[in-house]
């Protein structure tokens, strides 16, 4: 136990033991388990700090006890033993443990959270990694404020079921369904729920960040009576299967030249190509190669295929030699700045669309991060 002994004099141990003043006793304590997480000790030493650790958990001072708890509250030194002996101690001692100790097991967190305690969940539910098991029993048995704290801890594992389990129970909380709602990662139909619950500006939230079902996206941005709607362009930004997006908007009659024509001056190459390969009847491939066909043929070809409307061509050609020639300067199409950059150069231009269509385009420049482009304009 040399290397332990270097750090921790034999007057630090002697202070610890004999001192009778509490304030005193737990002065030691903090300066002992300091130096014992700062170590690097062997395995002799790692029991001996773990025997002095068994003590400073007996030690009849509250004060004591927690200097500890707090102190290596993230360690792992503390043998599961004295974890579980802090985790039944008072709230200011077991809660630093329970939030973070690496001690416990997944039944030991398990056992907290069946017990009932509130703040006891609400402190397993922060930890810094969740099981799921643990969250699926926080979702079941955990109080408000302990499932709206897991709902808000990404590192927690929660399957769909408890997510479920989680909107049942506390639906009617705003806070819980906006902890929900701003999860990382959300199962479609955990969001489709969602959307009908969310308040507006949580509501613009999941169908801007999360994919919803075609049909719901459609429905929302189709109908004003909604209290919110949909921008099909965003929405399709976090669609996987583009492909199938686009066919589902055409089933139901919104793939419109208007709606590609947006998409395509935000810089949504994507989503036009499939667009355009959805109306014309051709795969994806091919549909690809005769947009980008360096010639005036292709684009006017597939253009026609679709059945767009003619006096609208132009401003599809603006749309496509713009993204063509920002693609040769350099710029990166799949950067978050594209868009607004794509959308600043149309615009620029003398393009024929409706007047919706403008009003759009220009409401949405003015929402997007200026530009480098936007800044010299401005500084000129």
């Amino acid at each position: 136990m040399t290397a332990y002994r270097a750090r921790l004099t034999e007057s630090d141990i002697r202070r610890l033991i004999k001192a009778t003043d509490e304030d005193e006793r737990a002065a030691a304590a903090h300066k002992l388990c300091r130096s014992m997480e700062k170590v690097e000790l062997d395995e002799e030493g790692r029991a001996a700090a773990q025997k002095i650790l068994r003590m400073l958990a007996d030690d009849a001072a509250e004060l004591v006890r927690r200097a500890m708890a707090v102190t290596l509250k993230a360690s792992d030194l503390i043998p599961h033993d004295v974890a579980r002996k802090l985790a039944a101690d008072v709230d200011s001692i077991a809660l630093p443990v329970i939030a973070f100790s690496p001690a416990f097991t997944d039944d030991d967190l398990i056992e907290i959270v069946k017990a009932g305690s509130s703040v006891r969940q609400t402190a397993v539910a922060g930890r810094p990694r969740v099981g799921r098991d643990v969250a699926t029993v926080l979702a079941e048995n955990g109080s408000e404020l302990a499932v709206r704290t897991l709902a808000s801890n990404d590192n927690a594992d929660i399957s769909e079921d408890s997510l479920w389990a989680c909107v049942d129970r506390y639906g009617a909380s705003r806070e819980v369904v906006a902890a929900i709602a701003y999860r990382q990662v959300l199962p479609l139909s955990v969001t489709e729920r969602l959307v009908e619950m969310a308040s507006d500006v949580v509501r613009e939230h999941l169908v801007t960040r999360h994919a919803v079902a075609p049909e719901t996206a459609i429905r929302l941005a189709t109908f004003a009576r909604e209290r919110a709607t949909v921008d099909l362009v965003d929405q399709a930004s976090v669609h996987a299967d583009l492909g199938q997006f686009a066919a589902n908007l055409n089933a139901r009659h919104a793939l419109t030249a208007s709606l590609l024509l947006r998409a395509l001056a935000r810089g949504q190459m994507n989503l036009f190509e499939h667009g355009m390969a959805e109306l014309a009847g051709t795969p994806h491939a091919r549909a690809s190669l005769m947009i980008h066909d360096a010639g005036q043929l292709g684009l006017k070809a597939i253009y026609d295929r679709a059945g767009l409307p003619p006096r609208l061509f132009q401003a599809f050609r603006a749309g496509v030699d713009t993204w063509r020639a920002l693609q040769q300067e350099g710029a990166d199409t799949a950067a978050e700045t594209f868009g607004p950059l794509m959308l600043e150069r149309f615009l620029s231009q003398r393009v024929t669309a409706s007047r919706d269509d403008m009003a759009y385009l220009v409401e949405r420049l003015d929402r997007a991060p200026m530009t480098p482009d936007l800044q010299t304009d401005v500084a000129a």
